[in-house]
């Protein structure tokens, strides 16, 4: 009696679907992804163990360094309306192009007669060393006070329209604030910031530190 052969089928597997989803998923998320944009005042933060970590969303940061003080406003929509409580204060008038620009900064140090020039920078122009000398923060010119203030505001306004629009997992509460302080700052520096928070009631903020080994 004669064999019956059985033929044999491949076991190749056709991957080009496979690599298709895959390109078209890293296009994604690399078009979507928002890249981290240098800071204008990098410090060298003091060494701690404590491992608690900052909030991911909702912080503000004021950072420290050579005396000079710099702000960072989390959220596009916060830095915009920040910039408009801004404007009517101090009576300076911005453009849109220029709202927008600043929308997309996340830190910035100058004072406000400086900003429509720094807004006229490209990001790499704004962040080389020396363009930027801090928010004036002294008793006679504190800048930074309202800077503060109107970013706490902005970001109640903020909420307060997704709460509003009935967005769901929106939780109320203030800005947080964060002071970033280089390590060798003078503690008179970092004092005077502290008074300025805690003039506007502003008692619980956090301290950056950099992470030290407990056994060093």
């Amino acid at each position: 009696m004669a064999k019956v052969k059985i033929s044999k089928k491949s076991t190749r597997i056709d991957m080009t679907a496979m690599c298709d989803v895959a390109f078209l998923l890293l296009s994604f998320f690399i078009m979507t992804a928002t890249a981290k944009q240098p800071e204008p005042k990098p410090v060298d933060a003091p060494a701690s163990t404590v491992l608690e970590k900052l909030p991911e969303e909702g912080v503000a940061t004021i950072t420290v360094g050579d005396k000079e003080v710099f702000f960072t406003i989390p959220g596009a929509d916060v830095r915009k309306k920040t910039l408009e409580r801004i404007s009517a204060q101090y009576k300076v008038a911005f453009t849109e192009d220029e709202y927008k620009t600043f929308s997309t900064m996340e830190g910035f140090g100058v004072p406000l007669n400086q900003l429509k020039g720094l807004l006229k920078l490209n990001a790499e122009e704004r962040n080389k060393e020396g363009v930027q000398k801090g928010i004036p923060y002294d008793s006679i010119n504190n800048e930074l006070t309202n800077w503060v203030k109107f970013a706490r505001e902005a970001e109640k306004e903020v909420l307060d329209e997704k709460i509003a629009n009935g967005e769901k997992d929106v939780v109320y509460k203030d800005l947080d604030i964060a002071i970033k302080g280089d390590a060798k700052e003078d503690y008179t520096t970092i004092k005077r910031i502290i008074d300025i928070l805690q003039e506007q009631k502003k008692n619980r903020f956090f301290l950056v530190t950099g992470l030290r080994d407990k056994n060093f």
